[in-house]
């Protein structure tokens, strides 16, 4: 992966950063194919590139599969956002301005080793909780995972901030619904906060095929945020909204491990720059190659951010001390997939 600035490609173990923490598992990105980045267009065009797909003199099925499965879970996820838009009170097309005409989406092959692979259990140890990725948010409307093997692992977050497991099943997608539809549904279709955890020992490498829903990475915070002035998707009906509001009453509000992060582009003024710089974070060694001046911001930025929490929670009382809900800034993650 770092010999493309596209990020895409296989990224060996351990390359990657969740939750400032190492995740154990490596990985090929791959996407819809596009043409390279002209120098008139902007840097975050980079993410659209040709993916680095593995030869075909080893592998003669591989790109022909992918490709096509690309292609049919990028109408099903088209699809399946104009049944939330009418499930909220929204037109069925609120969504598709959001969709660029070769819309690029991706998707990963993701190989979890177990503990014992990665050398940190031995007999007779007690079994640690190892990191397969960390917590965190997807970043745009909804993305669909295919659980390849029988392991458990993946996790989701309740509102309550308890760690629920979702174990496989036969013939099912799990659908996680990412930052960007939270933020477009006014808080409607909260984000799913989730984590992988390491295989036991002795059981084998989990594997898993997420497909994440691509957006045009084009649009603009300003229009994105600007709901009195005709951008979003529309104001969801009220009735809807009070809906959610009494959801979360009821759960003693929203205890979250991940701050949210879309809404406002943190300095970003596109999808596209925020997106960029997400993959930088979560990356650094394809940022260290090609976007060292970017990295270098986001570290001090990262450093301020560790600085400023620390100051806050010498100030403020645990919350599982005094059993107040997390308030939003303060989750402990910042990277979104």
């Amino acid at each position: 992966m770092k010999n493309a600035p596209s990020f895409l490609g296989y990224s060996r173990l351990d390359a990657e950063i969740t939750a400032h923490t190492i995740d154990h598992r490596e990985q090929i990105d791959l996407s819809t194919d596009h043409a390279v980045r002209t120098p008139d267009q902007p840097l975050y065009r980079n993410l659209f590139a040709p993916t680095q797909w593995p030869s075909p003199s080893y592998m003669p099925n591989f790109k022909p599969v992918y490709s096509e499965y690309i292609t049919l879970m990028g109408g099903i996820s088209i699809f399946f956002t104009s049944l939330i838009a009418e499930a909220i009170g929204l037109p069925a097309t609120a969504f598709n301005k959001y969709f660029d005409k070769n819309q690029q989406h991706k998707l990963k092959i993701v190989k979890y080793p177990d503990l014992k692979e990665l050398g940190l259990w031995k007999e007779g140890e007690e079994v640690p909780e190892g990191q397969g990725v960390g917590p965190h948010k997807d970043s745009m409307f909804t993305s669909y995972l295919l659980q390849v093997t029988k392991h458990r692992g993946l996790q989701v977050q309740n509102l309550k901030g308890q760690w629920i497991d979702c174990p496989p099943i036969d013939g099912t997608l799990v659908v996680a619904i990412g930052q960007g539809m939270e933020a477009l549904t006014q808080g409607v279709c909260m984000s799913t906060t989730h984590r992988v955890l390491s295989p036991a020992p002795g059981s084998g490498a989990r594997f898993s095929v997420p497909f994440f829903q691509g957006v045009s990475l084009d649009a603009e915070f300003d229009e994105l945020n600007d709901l009195e002035g005709g951008g979003g998707v529309g104001k969801v009906p009220e009735e809807i909204r009070e809906m959610r509001r009494k959801v979360v009453a009821r759960n003693g509000g929203r205890l979250d491990d991940v701050e949210f992060t879309f809404q406002g582009g943190h300095g970003a003024r596109t999808l596209g720059e925020a997106t960029l710089k997400n993959r930088i974070k979560s990356h650094p060694d394809v940022g260290e190659r090609w976007y060292p001046e970017i990295l270098a911001e986001i570290r001090a930025q990262q450093k301020r951010e560790r600085d400023e929490a620390g100051r806050k929670k010498a100030a403020v009382p645990h919350p599982a001390q005094d059993g107040a809900p997390v308030a939003g800034g303060l989750g402990r993650a910042v990277e979104a997939h």
